[in-house]
């Protein structure tokens, strides 16, 4: 039976980090909520790279239709709790690695869950969770690494004192507790991202705009694809990376899309052709979400 050796493990990452800077990894501290989709693919590529301390918080258990994306979702840990499917198998990737584990009870902890990270990853796909979270990391003056919900692979970063998503992107959800949000809110607050993704990207050719529809009013769950997925995930593990050894960030607040389709990433458009767009996406997107007429 092989011994396991830390050194051994990480060696072939030398040359892409110091010994250095290995070092930092393995005594560095990530905190992912939600171990799904882009979660999921975060914590293997940071659990490969030697990173010595995660903690994992989702709420949910593993499905049958998560097969096609979650990395960590197989035939036999479908029926069990994702964050602890995900911590047993990590364990089979580096078996020294520290890795607490939350369900449900993750919200109580929030402040200190933020608190003894180095950076958050957010991978969760409700908005509540994403607030709470947000909102203590800017408390406890933490980064937070994130994606849109988009067709197209993404990255934001944003740090402490940069406006959050809800406050850049105009959600109705200022002044509200993250627990109490209605209906109305997160409809709205989606319909603002999409109009973001949309406007700033060119996820439109990407995908079934009339598929897209229902899932914008909400009459089909989003879509998810397997190499869309796992490559965002990836760029989330890269920026948590760069914020654990100090480097600078290739994305910032806004973010950037990665368009594989025709190899090259698409950032943000100037502030006039935003505005000048928006009001034409905006109207789009409700057409979109209305009701079909009998």
């Amino acid at each position: 039976m092989n011994v396991f050796s830390y050194e051994t493990f990480t060696t072939r990452n030398i040359g892409f980090v110091s010994e250095a800077e290995q070092r930092r990894l393995h005594e560095a501290t990530v905190f992912i909520c939600g171990t799904g989709g882009m979660g999921g693919a975060a914590i293997q590529a940071l659990a490969r790279a030697g990173v010595g301390r995660l903690i994992l918080a989702d709420i949910d258990r593993f499905e049958l239709s998560n097969l096609n994306r979650q990395v960590f979702c197989f035939a036999d840990t479908i029926g069990q709790p994702k964050a602890e499917a995900t911590r047993d198998l990590c364990l089979k990737i580096n078996p020294e690695l520290d890795i607490a584990v939350l369900g449900p009870e993750w919200t109580e902890h929030a402040e200190t869950l933020v608190a003894d990270a180095n950076v958050v990853i957010n991978g969760a796909d409700d908005l509540g969770a994403s607030l709470l979270l947000y909102r203590t990391a800017r408390r406890r003056g933490k980064t937070v690494i994130d994606a849109y919900a988009s067709p197209l692979p993404s990255v934001y970063v944003t740090r402490p004192k940069e406006p959050m998503p809800e406050e850049r992107l105009s959600y109705p959800t200022i002044g509200t507790p993250w627990n109490a949000l209605t209906g109305e809110q997160r409809a709205e607050a989606f319909l603002r991202e999409a109009e973001h993704v949309m406007v700033h990207s060119s996820s439109r050719h990407h995908v079934d705009l009339a598929l897209a529809g229902e899932v914008v009013a909400g009459t089909r769950s989003r879509m998810s694809f397997a190499p869309m997925v796992i490559s965002t995930g990836t760029l989330m593990a890269y920026e948590a990376i760069n914020t654990l050894l100090a480097r600078p960030h290739g994305a910032d607040y806004r973010g950037w899309f990665f368009n594989p389709h025709a190899g090259r990433v698409e950032r943000p458009r100037n502030a006039l052709a935003a505005a000048l767009l928006r009001p034409l996406v905006r109207r789009y997107l409700r057409r979109l979400a209305a009701p079909a007429k009998p």
